[in-house]
This record gives C-alpha cells, structure tokens and sequence, in this order.
C-alpha cells in the first residue's frame, strides 16, 4: 500500500451521521499502525434538520451557509473521534464541494488508500447508498479502496486476512496487499482461489484443481518469501466466487481482492460479484488496482 518514507495520507469518507464511524475508526487505526497522516473528507451535502428554518425559506446564501455549517461540524465530530481515538495522530480534514465519486476520485491520485463506509442497505436503497459512491470510485481509483461494514463485524482468533487469487496481474497487486496488511497486524493469511466447475467437467475435476493450485503456489511463493512471519494458507475452493470469498472472509480482518482479473474472477468489482462481494461480506473489503 505504501513505501517507505512515503507520507501519502489515508483519506477517509465521513458519513454526517456521528453514530457511523466504524470507517473512520479503520482509517484511523491504520494511519496510526503505518505512521502516515489521516485525510477525514466530508462533501457538503443538504442541511441537517438542526440548520433548516421551516418557517422562511432560504436564500442561496443562507443555504450555501447552512450547508458549509453543517459539513464543519460534521468533520470536527469527527476529527475529535480520531484525536481521542489515537492522540498523536496527524489529521488534515477537508470540506469540499461537488459530486462525492468525483472528489474521492481525486483525493485518490494523493492518497494511499480511500476508506468508505458501508451498511448493508436493503436492495431498493442500494441504488442510492454507499455502493453507489464506492462502485464508481473503485471504476477509477489511483490507490486502494476500502469499504468498512457498519455494524462491527467479529473477527476470529487467530486473526486473518483473505486474499482472493486467479493467476493474474490484477490479483498479484492484491496479494501483495494482503501480505503487507497481515504483517503489519500479525495475522495469517488465506490465499483462496475460487473455481467454478463446468457443466463439462462434472466428472473430470482433478487436472483443472491441480491447474488452480499451481498458479496460487506460483503467485504467492516470491511475495511469502519477502514476508516468511506470515503464516500462509492455500485454499482452492469450488464454488461462485461471491459465495466461496463471502465465506472465507465471514471473521477476517479483511478481505483483498484486485480490482479486474480472469476466471473467476472477472469483473470482479465491475459486475455482478463485485456488488455480491461489497453487499455480503462481513469483514472490510480492500480492493486493490493495477497501476501502471
């Protein structure tokens, strides 16, 4: 996620509501464990009830005033969690204007990751909820996307991540995440590669699962050796990639997929499992782009 000396901050999407801060808290813990600054952004949205007069309408002045009162108090409650979360942390909040995809978009290009928030809202009020803000964000992203789930999931111990696996680039930038982040949290990791089995291959199963166990062992054998305190797992899973990485994940402290691949996982936060993925899963959700 990041180099050393590389002072790129963790941005974070703050949600006007101060009883979810469950990504803000992510954010937070993982500036302080990687020593790098915090980012809290909140884009002005309406008024809150508190700054509405209902007895006289407003003028644009009032109404952009009350908008940038409301986004100023958001981001101090907010600034004054994290303080009081980790004392010593470095936080820079910004209140910005403008469409939340788009200032995420570039807050992204400066940033080592982007966390956001998300609660598992119900299919009608998907359409304009959290996913709504993460799916195009992750289209675009220069840097990790992070989606934490309200409420706080529980987690397993021993603690682990999950790292989904295809054989391809997309997924090698993720695995490499997923170690990185075990490491710095002392916890296993998973290595899961999901296969879906062909209507063709209902008696012939052995030559493909051997197929998919190669290319797991070959994308992960130079990344474990660069992390040998990590204690790896390989997993060769048959199933729909949603359902088999929704499982694996349901106690880790997260789970790391690219952001395209092939096989199981194409499209992978594009399509139809991307949204299955970000909408079942019960840990944080760390999608990982290929850069270059």
């Amino acid at each position: 996620m990041s180099r050393p000396g590389d002072r790129r901050p963790i941005v974070v999407g703050v949600d006007p509501d101060p009883a979810h801060r469950m990504a803000v808290a992510w954010a937070a813990d993982e500036a302080a464990r990687r020593r790098l600054p915090l980012r809290p952004v909140h884009v002005e949205g309406v008024p809150t009830r508190g700054y509405r007069k209902p007895d006289v309408p407003p003028s644009w002045e009032e109404w952009n005033e009350a908008l940038h009162k409301a986004g100023k108090q958001v981001l101090e409650e907010a600034t004054d969690f994290v303080v009081a979360r980790h004392p010593q942390l470095e936080v820079d909040a910004l209140l910005a204007e403008g469409d939340p995809v788009w200032v995420l978009r570039e807050q992204s290009r400066d940033a080592t990751a982007v966390v956001l928030g998300s609660r598992h809202l119900s299919r009608r009020q998907e359409v304009f909820g959290s996913a709504s803000v993460a799916l195009p964000v992750m289209a675009h992203t220069h840097c990790p996307l992070v989606v934490v789930p309200e409420p706080e999931h529980i987690t397993q111990d021993p603690a682990y991540y999950v790292v989904g696996v295809d054989g391809s680039e997309h997924s090698a930038a993720a695995v490499d995440m997923a170690f990185e982040e075990a490491a710095l949290r002392g916890a296993e990791l998973r290595a899961v590669f999901a296969w879906e089995q062909g209507p063709l291959r209902i008696f012939d199963t052995y030559e493909p699962q051997q197929e998919c166990r190669r290319l797991l062992s070959e994308i992960v054998a130079g990344r474990h050796a660069r992390f040998p305190e990590v204690d790896l797992r390989h997993e060769v899973v048959v199933g729909h990639p949603v359902q088999v990485l929704t499982d694996a994940s349901a106690h880790a402290l997260g789970l790391v997929v690219g952001t395209r691949g092939r096989g199981g996982f194409t499209g992978m936060l594009l399509g139809s499992v991307s949204q299955g993925v970000l909408h079942h899963a019960g840990c944080p959700v760390i999608a990982v782009p290929t850069l270059g």
